[in-house]
């Protein structure tokens, strides 16, 4: 987005240390506060944070929205154009049967306020692009609003740039790729190595290594983890694999986009943005199922893919597409 638009000023609420962005980003006053430290203790207070980043006023305001940045005012409706891009309406607070991080009991009592404040404080915004149909669906349900959907940028150019000798690679181990976390299903992933009885390769980090590599120390399968794998070594990994395991719900899902720009095929869950991103039957395989055998019937299945479909099928998600439609909706909103 920055891109898109270079001379815009730029806002966040704040910035991690390491965080990789070479960007100048201005933070909001909850940077210098503890409550950075905990974005659940941190989520009543995004919406007042947004809301007085600056006495600045602009003409165009344009949100990146997971959670309340939405809610951004910079101006008064009449004198300002505000366009959203929502990644998703706060899973926290309108999808906690999704994360089970939003089932914490600190968000327990002040979800319903959260979601009223959250639709009430948005009332403003003239005009909405979802990253998914499925988002799309959320806004829709929750905001009654509508919006354009414009898939995010995934940089299928570098993965599917590898070097010759990475391309060679046999494809021996089945591949789980993302944050460590209960909702990604990396456990049912170990579960459906066993019952295909290939090795496994877990890549990512997060909260749950601990009780994830216990678990893999249970099952009769090898399976490796790589922590914080850099990119190079994650294109790597999937030009490597027989398929990318998926099971997860996501709102639209980079990884697998990733993965068959590898021409890597993916089994995946039939719901929420892999069914925007993988052709069923040609690219991969999706599935109502949660469990392990349906997953290790369809690995047995693997040989009827083509590499160059999945290459194909990755193309559309490309970050030149995203400029392109991104554009036209900033054009058009303003």
């Amino acid at each position: 987005m920055a891109d898109v638009i270079p001379h815009a000023d730029r806002y966040v609420l704040w910035k991690d240390h390491d965080a990789k962005a070479n960007l100048d980003l201005r933070e909001s006053w909850m940077s210098k506060t503890p409550l950075r430290r905990s974005k659940s203790v941190a989520l009543p207070f995004m919406p007042l944070a947004w809301r007085t980043l600056t006495r600045q006023k602009y003409d165009i305001v344009i949100s990146s929205s997971h959670a309340f940045a939405h809610t951004v005012k910079l101006g008064h409706p009449e004198e300002t154009r505000y366009l959203s891009y929502v990644h998703s309406p706060a899973r926290y607070v309108w999808s906690p049967n999704l994360d089970g991080r939003g089932a914490r009991r600190l968000l327990g009592p002040m979800r319903a306020a959260l979601r009223a404040a959250d639709e009430r404080l948005s009332r403003h915004v003239h005009t909405y692009a979802a990253n998914s149909r499925e988002v799309q669906a959320r806004i829709r349900r929750y905001w009654n609003r509508d919006a354009r959907v414009i898939h995010p940028p995934v940089d299928v150019e570098f993965f599917g740039d590898a070097p010759r000798t990475v391309k060679q690679q046999d494809r021996t181990y089945l591949l789980g790729v993302g944050r460590w976390i209960a909702y990604k299903r990396f456990d049912l992933i170990i579960e459906i190595a066993a019952e295909a009885r290939i090795p496994l390769v877990l890549a990512g980090s997060g909260p749950e290594e601990v009780s994830l590599r216990r678990h893999a120390d249970k099952v009769d399968v090898p399976v490796t983890f790589e922590t914080r794998p850099t990119r190079e070594r994650l294109r790597e990994l999937y030009w490597g694999a027989k398929c990318l395991l998926y099971p997860a719900h996501e709102d639209f899902g980079m990884i697998p986009v990733e993965a068959q720009a590898c021409g890597t095929p993916v089994l995946g869950l039939a719901r929420g943005g892999l069914l925007e991103t993988v052709v069923d039957g040609e690219t991969g395989f999706l599935t109502g199922a949660l469990e392990a055998a349906a997953y290790a019937a369809l690995v047995r299945k693997l040989d009827e893919f083509s590499a160059d479909a999945a290459m194909t099928n990755a193309s559309r998600f490309s970050s030149d597409a995203f400029k392109e439609r991104l554009g036209s909706w900033i054009s058009q909103g303003i």
